[in-house]
């Protein structure tokens, strides 16, 4: 703490929090949709922070990674919807999809524990489209997962007589259910951050940064690789997990649409963005990657329409243009990312010597 106030940190976490509070019924003014835009972003967060652990902690490439979100959520569909007719609670459902999915995490990894780099990534990207390709065949003979058609009419979240799913007055504030549901993803992104960031400075966090930096140098200092590593894809499937069951739960309906290979590399574009094995950098990659999307198609398509009176291109591809031109351009100035670890720094510094 040398060098820094803790009166001032102390005052700079209570405005962080009196603003993020304040947040969801600030962006209402502007209408319910943004809500529902900045519950996606957190949704993005916890899932680039799963992603992170794998990537950035332990350095194995996960091109699959939204296989345990499509996991988590179709867990919790399937045992909260008129699907089979079981309606349990969420504080059962959502648990379990994060515990299936970290299942799902320990049977990728205990197959692919030898490999590293491009062959692990094609081994994940893989594992990705089996899932979805599953996901989307499982309606005959037996009618699992409703195939391309989803699940709907999904049970939001209830806990006794308090209904997340709808709207109402509370302490003379109204409280739509994008804004109940910000509040909870809200504490469930904090207890996930706490979470990175004590396992990031514990011994099992040195240990993923050993493998990450020389896997047989670890091995020789005796650290059980296979387990570290193991343990590296079950906590990040879990992440990805807990955020399937909540998009569930949001959504109201879900498919193997909502679970493609784009999403993938969105996630793991908001890693490398940020800065691979920073919380904060992972954080920040996300919530940019979350909002421009949205802002470009707020903005795109009105500027086309009042120069030219109609639209010459699509926002979607100006959109992935953009994306393409400033993953470039931070490959290029920022390679590290925009908040890059001091790992990461030093590792580039010394490269460039």
């Amino acid at each position: 703490m040398k060098g820094r106030n803790p009166a001032l940190i102390w005052v700079g976490a209570g405005l962080v929090a009196i603003a993020l509070l304040a947040l969801p019924f600030a962006l209402a003014q502007a209408g319910t949709a943004w809500v529902r835009i900045t519950n996606f972003a957190i949704l993005y967060v916890l899932l680039a922070l799963g992603l992170n652990i794998v990537v950035g902690f332990a350095g194995l490439l996960d091109l699959g990674y939204i296989a345990f979100y499509a996991l988590g959520a179709y867990v919790y569909a399937l045992l909260a919807s008129p699907h089979f007719n079981l309606h349990l609670p969420f504080w059962l459902t959502l648990p379990f999809g994060a515990l299936v999915a970290c299942l799902f995490g320990v049977l990728l990894g205990a197959p692919t524990l030898k490999l590293r780099g491009d062959y692990l990534a094609i081994v994940t990207l893989g594992f990705g489209e089996i899932i979805r390709i599953f996901l989307n065949n499982l309606a005959r003979p037996v009618n699992i997962t409703n195939g391309p058609q989803g699940v709907s009419r999904i049970d939001p979240f209830r806990l006794g007589g308090f209904d997340f799913g709808k709207s109402e007055t509370l302490f003379g504030l109204a409280f739509s259910a994008p804004i109940k549901y910000y509040y909870f993803l809200l504490a469930v992104m904090i207890v996930v951050i706490i979470t990175t960031i004590r396992l990031q400075n514990s011994r099992i966090g040195r240990a993923w940064e050993a493998v990450r930096e020389d896997e047989t140098a670890a091995r020789a200092m005796g650290i059980d690789t296979t387990s570290i590593k193991l343990l590296a894809f079950a906590i990040g499937a879990s992440f990805g997990g807990l955020a399937g069951g909540m998009f569930s739960a949001i959504q109201g309906f879900i498919s193997p649409e909502s679970f493609v290979l784009v999403e993938s590399i969105m996630v793991v574009s908001m890693v490398v963005l940020g800065g691979m094995g920073n919380v904060w950098g992972v954080i920040l990659g996300a919530v940019l990657l979350s909002f421009a999307p949205e802002v470009l198609r707020y903005t795109v398509e009105p500027v086309q329409k009042s120069l030219f009176g109609r639209s010459l291109v699509e926002p979607e591809v100006i959109r992935m243009l953009l994306f393409g031109l400033a993953m470039v351009l931070i490959m290029r100035f920022r390679p590290a990312g925009l908040l890059p670890s001091a790992v990461r720094k030093r590792e580039l510094a010394e490269r460039k010597e």
